[in-house]
C-alpha cells in the first residue's frame, strides 16, 4: 500500500468513525466504537460532566441548541483564543457546532463563524442546530481540514478542539490554515499530543486513531510543523492533568503515558 493510500484509509476510518457519532446521538444512543472520547450520551448530566471537565462552564452548555453539545474534545479553545467583537472565526472539525455557537456569542451579529467538518451527517446536525438556535452568522462547509473550503486571507482566528491529530497529513493542515488566515491572524487550539514516542502497535490501531489518541504528534514535532507553515510566536501549554480524562478514553490500554491534551497558539505574521 502506497503513502496516499494508507493517509486516504486512515481519513475513511474517521469519516465512517464520525458518522456513526452524529447518526448515534441523533438516536440518543452511544457511539460505539468511537465511544472512547466522545463521551455521546443520551444523558444530559453525563454530557455536562464531560464537557465541564473539558474547560466549559455550565453557562456554556446552557445557550447552546440541544444537541450541539456532543461531549466531543480535550479542552476549550475558547480559553487562548480572546475572541472581539466582528472577527470572523474558522472552526476546525467543527462537529454538531458547540465551539461554533460559543464563538457566534463573543463575536456578535458583526462578525462570523465558518465551521468546516469533512462527515455529511455532522454537517447536516450542525446546520440543523444553527437554524433551530437561529445563529444566523454562523454557516457550515463540507470539506477537508486539509484542504480548506475558505478563500486565502479570510479568518481572524482559527480554533480547533482534539482534531488535528485525527489528519493523517498535519504539515498539510497547518499550511492551510496559514493560507485561510489574514496577516495577524491567529490560531488557538486544544489538541491531544505525544509527551514519549508511542508502540508502534498503539499508533496502528484504528480504534486508537478514531479515539484521538494514535494520531498526536510529538510536542517538538508540532512546533516545527507550524514553524515550517510560516507560524510565529508560537506556544505549546501541555495539560498534564489532562490523562486522567485521556485514561477513560481506552481503559486498560495504558495510551495516557503517551498522550496529554494541550492548548496550542500561533500567529501568522
Amino acid at each position: 500500500m502506497n503513502k496516499q493510500q494508507k493517509m486516504d484509509d486512515v481519513r475513511q476510518n474517521v469519516r465512517e468513525s464520525y458518522a456513526k457519532v452524529a447518526e448515534a446521538s441523533n438516536e440518543g444512543a452511544c457511539c460505539g466504537e468511537v465511544s472512547s472520547c466522545c463521551g455521546v450520551s443520551d444523558d444530559d448530566a453525563i454530557n455536562t460532566l464531560i464537557s465541564t471537565r473539558l474547560g466549559y462552564s455550565e453557562d456554556d452548555l446552557s445557550v447552546v441548541p440541544d444537541g450541539a453539545d456532543m461531549g466531543l474534545g480535550c479542552g476549550n479553545p475558547r480559553a487562548i483564543a480572546s475572541l472581539q467583537e466582528g472577527e470572523v472565526v474558522v472552526d476546525l472539525g467543527s462537529g454538531g457546532g458547540f465551539d461554533a455557537f460559543l464563538s457566534a456569542r463573543e463575536v456578535g451579529e458583526s462578525g462570523k463563524v465558518i465551521g468546516v467538518d469533512m462527515t455529511p451527517a455532522m454537517i447536516s446536525k450542525a446546520r440543523k442546530n444553527a437554524e433551530k438556535g437561529g445563529f444566523s452568522q454562523v454557516e457550515f462547509r463540507l470539506g477537508e481540514i486539509e484542504h480548506l473550503p475558505i478563500a486565502d486571507n479570510t479568518a481572524d482566528i482559527i480554533i480547533s478542539n482534539c482534531v488535528i491529530n485525527l489528519s493523517p497529513h498535519k504539515q498539510q493542515v497547518f499550511d492551510d490554515v496559514f493560507r485561510v488566515l489574514k496577516s495577524g491572524g491567529r490560531l488557538a487550539i486544544s489538541d491531544v499530543v505525544a509527551s514519549a514516542e508511542m508502540p508502534e502497535d498503539m499508533k496502528n490501531d484504528p480504534i486508537l486513531h478514531a479515539g484521538c489518541m494514535a494520531g498526536a504528534e510529538l510536542i517538538d514535532d508540532i512546533k516545527a510543523m507550524l514553524e515550517k507553515s510560516g507560524f510565529t510566536h508560537i506556544t505549546i501549554t501541555p495539560k498534564d492533568e489532562s490523562r486522567e480524562f485521556i485514561k477513560d478514553w481506552a481503559p486498560g490500554s495504558g495510551v495516557e503515558a503517551y498522550v496529554l491534551s494541550a492548548y496550542i497558539g500561533a500567529v501568522k505574521p
